[in-house]
């Protein structure tokens, strides 16, 4: 039985009943939940018991867990609270990091919750208008469904239009191929007709018209023929003797130049062949080439800066250097060196020159060219060398103004006679070279009998 009280005074059981009802009032304060407008506010219960049961253990790190009572106990007791105070410094920061851990969770439980407070004191002037949302929400569905329905005819139109849209887009592609190929063939057809047409009028043409111009040019070309063989017959070079009393060709009426070209070489390859020489006269101050014809041992000494005159009997020889600006006299040799006088030259070239003379005027012509050089002066003679026999029935006779070969022994005798010492002889063009079958002698025959078509004599006045 409750006890009796006095109006106006509260019974202990609704004192307690009033006591427990603002508790919950403060902590659904603190910790609001339930509904709101309708929507459920969370519920942070759980996370409180976590919370505690967290703390609960944080302040449990370093206890001793409690024994009996007895001796025993009690030493192992202070044994592990011994063990246990040494371990502190070992658990502080554990139990610093637990209870910092513990106190952010109370913050983020505190923030949540003021969070779900503040969202109880939203008025109920926001409520949602639940009844418009549910009637838009009915049409928007009524909508939906005929939306479908709609679409799917509408896929349905779409597909049987677009089936016909492409059969009639093929139907087109192929007339407009038929069309195209028919055009294309008559196209072709007519291109080939026309092309047929212009290639028989172009023959026809063509051959008329090289018939005119094959008909002209012959007519042209034995008329120039007979033109340009009259005028190379005055104006070419022709051959003779450098010297008075020369050869016998001079009753020989053929095509010198053309001759000197087809068995001697294009000017050209003798200019090359004579580089070899040139060295010889470095440090001259004046050169003579006997015999110059066309000039390409003048040309190499004028590029090399030495000073060289040629003599030559021919005026065509001497007009035609004279006009390249070289220096060269139309004169013979003899009389030539006479008029110049003694120690004229400190150089003299003489090339393929000694073998149109007869063996009388070679020594006559050593002894000339002594006097006219100055002591030390050089001089240089090329020949047709009679050592090798193939000279004989390639060369030699090929030219008809030859008159017989000069053996070196015998030049090197002149020379040795006139007054000139250091005398060499250098042999080139070994037969063999040009005639390949000649490498199946011995080389010894090879070497004696069919050596160097040609030699050189180089020597000094003493």
């Amino acid at each position: 039985m409750s006890e009796k009280t006095s109006p106006g005074q509260l019974t202990h059981e609704e004192e307690l009943e009033l006591a427990i009802r603002e508790i919950r009032e403060r902590v659904m304060a603190r910790y609001p939940s339930g509904l709101w407008h309708g929507l459920e506010l969370p519920d942070f219960t759980p996370v409180l018991e976590a919370r505690d049961q967290a703390n609960a253990k944080v302040a449990a790190i370093g206890r001793v867990n409690p024994r009996p009572g007895g001796l025993l106990n009690g030493l192992i007791q202070g044994v592990k609270q011994t063990i246990a105070r040494s371990l502190g410094w070992f658990v502080r920061d554990q139990v610093d990091f637990n209870y910092a851990m513990v106190r952010s969770l109370d913050s983020v439980l505190e923030g949540l919750n003021s969070i779900n407070r503040t969202l109880k004191t939203i008025p109920p002037k926001f409520e949602p208008p639940m009844e418009e949302i549910r009637r838009e929400t009915a049409e928007l569905k009524d909508i939906r469904s005929n939306w479908l329905v709609w679409r799917r005819e509408w896929e349905e139109k779409l597909g049987r239009n677009e089936v016909q849209f492409l059969r009639a887009v093929a139907d087109l592609q192929a007339a407009y191929a038929q069309r195209t190929a028919v055009l294309e063939q008559r196209f072709e057809e007519r291109v080939v007709a026309q092309h047929r047409d212009f290639e028989g009028a172009l023959e026809r043409s063509n051959f008329a018209m090289q018939q005119r111009f094959w008909n002209e040019l012959e007519k042209v070309r034995v008329e120039y023929e007979r033109i340009i063989y009259a005028e190379i017959r005055s104006v070419r070079q022709k051959p003779a003797s450098v010297v008075a009393g020369g050869s016998s060709d001079a009753s020989i009426d053929i095509d010198w130049v053309h001759f000197a070209n087809k068995f001697r070489g294009d000017a050209p390859k003798i200019q090359k062949h004579f580089e070899g020489y040139v060295s010889r006269f470095e440090g001259c101050e004046r050169v003579l080439d006997i015999g110059c014809g066309r000039g390409e041992f003048l040309s190499l000494l004028k590029a090399r800066g030495v000073a060289g005159v040629g003599v030559d009997l021919y005026e065509e020889n001497v007009s035609l250097l004279q006009a390249q600006g070289l220096e060269a006299r139309r004169a013979n040799v003899f009389e030539y060196l006479a008029e110049e006088g003694p120690g004229s030259f400190d150089g003299i070239f003489c090339a393929q020159v000694i073998e149109h003379l007869p063996p009388a005027e070679v020594w006559r012509l050593v002894q000339a060219c002594s006097v006219a050089l100055k002591t030390g002066g050089v001089i240089v003679f090329e020949t047709p060398n009679p050592e090798c026999l193939a000279i004989f029935a390639t060369h030699f006779y090929v030219d008809p103004s030859h008159t017989r070969p000069v053996p070196p022994a015998l030049l090197c005798f002149y020379l040795e006679e006139a007054g000139f010492g250091r005398i060499d002889v250098q042999r080139f063009a070994p037969a063999y070279e040009e005639r390949p079958e000649l490498n199946a002698l011995p080389a010894s025959m090879k070497e004696s009998f069919f050596g160097g078509l040609d030699y050189s004599a180089f020597a000094k006045k003493l």
